[in-house]
């Protein structure tokens, strides 16, 4: 049995930093998504348009995932990931435009709107190599016996930073408006950058003049596809989250049903954030011990249900209350998760597998916001919703029903 230490971990003080820097820039991340739904929808009052934030980050970040992992395995990780940081500060400030000059320059609601779109494309390529960035570099921060409670750690700082960052930028949006919000996110995103420089550099275990880029790219989906227990893992996150993301329709929600306001918006967008931040806590202090695959499909069948309830609730405490318990379930399947991926990927290979999962999480969020914002073009929110809901509970029992090798898994 792997040892389960917490505290004996976050006395590595390159791995405290490295959380820290993680912290913020997520924290800025979030708040920025939550800004540009509630931006977008209040320009456009059409759900199409979030569907299509979603859209413009994905398609870039997918394209180029496989060739990012193929870069982050055969560079210095820690200049890639403070490059891919002030990257995030360009094209986020260039958003100051449209919100400060506005009046001045008399752009169109739908003009401001394609400009959001455009930075956020960019922003997708930049996304597509800090994603893996972080997670590829904790295995050689921390000692393997450590490495589900560093795992653990970096999901409970994940969704501190997630809650914290929906809530904040509802409040803040209400408070000081789009453009003063803008402003603090390019101020975490630059704290953040502080922590990364504290960080070791981190060379790459292989030689590039030796190594074919297609080959190297196709050695890590095969990998994958030879590793049940991490294609079933992946292909829950991507197809059931896929269907599963009302998260993106709750502008619509809190504007035309629950009737919340800005604040209420903020507070619902991080519900279940919270419900996955408090059960991270739990499981941090009473960690999963057995039968892990079987809890991971339960967890995402229960997901689904949630979401369903979440479509056909009209009351905004209970339809916060299934966003919190729908994202305890999803916490439970993140951890479980993100740790049968690092435990079955050796190092040489991590930064390939890790942008191949970050390509089925970047499906499964992003396009499930596209998805949510056709869906509710054409069935309604409240149908799209549920029917999204049904198609997770599905997905789930089809995984558990065809892979034996995950529902078997234990660690």
């Amino acid at each position: 049995m792997i040892s389960f230490t917490p505290l004996q971990t976050l006395k590595n003080i390159e791995f405290r930093n490295l959380l820290t820097g993680r912290f913020f820039i997520v924290l800025a991340f979030r708040m920025l998504a939550t800004l540009l739904g509630w931006w977008v929808y209040q320009l456009t009052k059409d759900p199409f348009s979030i569907g299509l934030i979603g859209l413009s980050e994905v398609i870039p970040a997918v394209s180029c995932a496989l060739y990012a992992g193929h870069v982050i395995d055969m560079n210095e990780k820690k200049r890639l990931l403070l490059i891919c940081n002030y990257a995030y500060i360009f094209l986020i400030g260039l958003l100051l435009i449209p919100a400060f000059l506005n009046v001045e320059m008399h752009f169109t609601g739908h003009q401001i709107t394609y400009f959001i779109y455009g930075v956020i494309f960019f922003t997708g390529i930049a996304r597509a190599f800090i994603g893996p960035i972080v997670p590829s570099m904790i295995p050689r921060i921390v000692k393997k016996e450590n490495l589900p409670n560093a795992v653990t750690l970096n999901q409970a700082t994940f969704l501190i930073s997630s809650v914290c960052g929906h809530a904040i930028g509802g409040v803040l949006i209400g408070y000081v408006g789009v453009k003063w919000t803008l402003v603090v996110i390019l101020s975490l995103i630059f704290i953040a950058s502080l922590f990364f420089w504290q960080l070791n550099k981190q060379y790459s275990e292989n030689k590039k003049d030796s190594v074919n880029v297609v080959e190297s790219m196709r050695e890590g989906i095969s990998y994958i596809f030879k590793t049940k227990e991490i294609l079933g893992a992946l292909c829950l996150d991507m197809f059931a989250v896929l269907f599963g993301g009302a998260v993106a329709m709750i502008p619509v929600f809190a504007t035309d049903i629950l009737d919340s306001g800005a604040e209420g918006f903020g507070l619902l967008n991080a519900a279940s954030d919270i419900g996955s931040m408090c059960i991270i806590t739990i499981l941090a202090l009473v960690p999963l011990r057995k039968n892990q695959g079987k809890i991971l499909l339960v967890a995402v069948t229960g997901f689904g249900l949630c979401i369903i309830g979440f479509g056909l609730s009209k009351l905004y405490w209970i339809s916060f209350m299934f966003l919190v318990m729908s994202g305890m379930l999803d916490g439970i399947s993140v951890v479980i998760r993100g740790t049968i991926v690092q435990l079955k990927t050796p190092d040489h290979i991590r930064g390939r597998v890790l942008s191949v999962n970050s390509i089925f999480i970047m499906s499964s969020n992003e396009m499930g916001q596209f998805e949510s914002g056709v869906m509710a073009k054409a069935l309604g929110v409240v149908r799209s919703v549920v029917f999204g809901g049904t198609m997770t509970v599905l997905i789930a029992l089809l995984v558990g029903s065809t892979n034996p090798k995950l529902r078997k898994m234990q660690y």
